[in-house]
């Protein structure tokens, strides 16, 4: 049987399914739900200076996609507006609950560096395993100069994760934002603070939709909108993205990452473990299904693992990474083509007229006996997917590779480069 133990950052669990910091992680009674059900830690709901804040109703937004319900959520809630000794107790007795979980803690404080050294030890005081600085939240807290207002400045992102290196004997994680460029410069400034791990993502800056009778973006809170946070299902590329560039890049070095961003299967977790992540982390999935999705996330990654004969999470931590390359170091002389499985195609035709109208004419729309037939002309298939993407029968067109008898040939050896050009002068 696959063994499920991780180690991030010296924060240890019984398996990487953690949940995020957000409305699931707000109080004892959710978080003790959680840890019974088997998620192998928890972050707790970002906590802030006394009074607390206060939130608004409503807070959440969603997009459903051709049936899928919370394809993609938004939410306007701020950090917790609970009273800071009272999550501080609570989290003490989660931790001497179970102490094989792992607990970490989400902090958000004005930037300061009072603020900062002022919270540290009442959070340590708890037993909890760590801290997670967040420098994600794209709404509310960011127009108050804390979240990604934090989050989108390097020089901030160092600063700030050096005063809690110095504070605290607590690991740091430092929750990064996506609303920015380049993910690569904040990253490097919190392994220039001193960081023992990053998060990501945290969440998209978005509107997602407008009430057009209201005539207000949606949620409403009284008769007006605001932009909230983009999560669930639909940021998983956006996170699958930034999670690479962190873990291949080499000023980066080796800093451990907790993975998040639309994980809702054992496959998603796969895929971000792959690209270097220790943990991943679940919010929107749990808040849709419930804490005990997290059963068949656990035995689905240990299934699979058997299958394909990886002991331990650490056996394919990171292996994709290995094979995510810029653009100019692919093979231009690779070639795949479409072929299209006659028995199982039902003749709809999305896959001509796709390639028809918006790509490369390779499909002939052809009659059989008086019966519709689509077939490939592989001298004009330039393999691009669309057709296999746009057939609504899986594994019906696949694509299959072409020996060219030409040798690997990348941008910055072919003779058509701008560079190679100018050399030849």
């Amino acid at each position: 049987m696959a063994d499920l133990r991780c180690t991030i950052a010296g924060v240890k669990s019984p398996n990487p399914f953690w949940l995020a910091s957000a409305p699931p992680t707000d109080k004892e009674y959710n978080v003790v739900r959680a840890l019974k059900a088997g998620w192998g830690g928890v972050v707790w709901k970002t906590l802030g200076e006394d009074p607390p804040v206060v939130n608004v109703s409503s807070r959440y937004g969603a997009v459903t996609y051709r049936g899928q319900r919370m394809a993609g959520f938004n939410n306007i809630e701020l950090i917790t507006d609970r009273p800071l000794q009272v999550n501080l107790q609570e989290i003490k007795r989660v931790k001497q609950d179970f102490p094989d979980r792992a607990i970490l803690v989400s902090l958000m404080v004005p930037c300061t560096e009072e603020a900062w050294k002022g919270i540290l030890p009442l959070v340590e005081a708890t037993g909890a395993d760590g801290v997670e600085l967040n420098f994600g939240c794209p709404h509310g807290m960011s127009e108050r100069g804390m979240g990604s207002a934090v989050g989108q400045v390097p020089e901030y992102i160092e600063m700030v994760t050096r005063w809690c290196k110095q504070t605290t004997r607590m690991p740091v994680f430092v929750k990064l934002t996506p609303n920015v460029t380049n993910i690569l410069a904040p990253a490097r400034a919190a392994v220039k603070g001193g960081a023992d791990a990053v998060s990501l993502i945290n969440t998209v800056n978005s509107i997602t939709a407008v009430d057009l009778d209201r005539m207000a973006p949606e949620p409403v809170v009284g008769g007006k909108g605001a932009h909230g946070g983009y999560c669930g299902p639909a940021v998983k590329p956006i996170a699958l993205g930034m999670v690479a560039e962190i873990d291949r890049d080499r000023e980066c070095g080796e800093i451990p990452i907790s993975g998040i961003g639309g994980i809702e299967t054992w496959r998603d977790a796969a895929e971000f473990i792959s690209l270097g992540c220790g943990s991943v982390q679940v919010c929107t999935a749990a808040m849709h299904y419930g804490f005990k999705i997290v059963e068949d996330m656990a035995s689905g990654l240990s299934n699979w693992m058997d299958s394909k004969g990886y002991r331990t999470v650490d056996e394919f931590m990171g292996l994709a990474t290995r094979n995510y390359r810029n653009w100019g170091d692919l093979d231009l002389n690779y070639k795949i083509v479409a072929n299209i499985n006659q028995d199982l195609c039902i003749k709809c035709g999305l896959c001509h007229i796709a390639c028809e109208d918006t790509s490369h004419q390779s499909i002939f729309a052809l009659r059989e006996q008086g019966k519709r037939k689509y077939v490939v002309n592989e001298a004009e298939c330039v393999g691009c997917n669309l057709c296999m993407h746009v057939c609504p029968v899986d594994d019906c067109i696949t694509m299959q590779e072409r020996d060219t008898g030409r040798p690997y040939l990348n941008w910055s050896m072919h003779p058509n480069n701008p560079a190679r050009l100018k050399a030849a002068e």
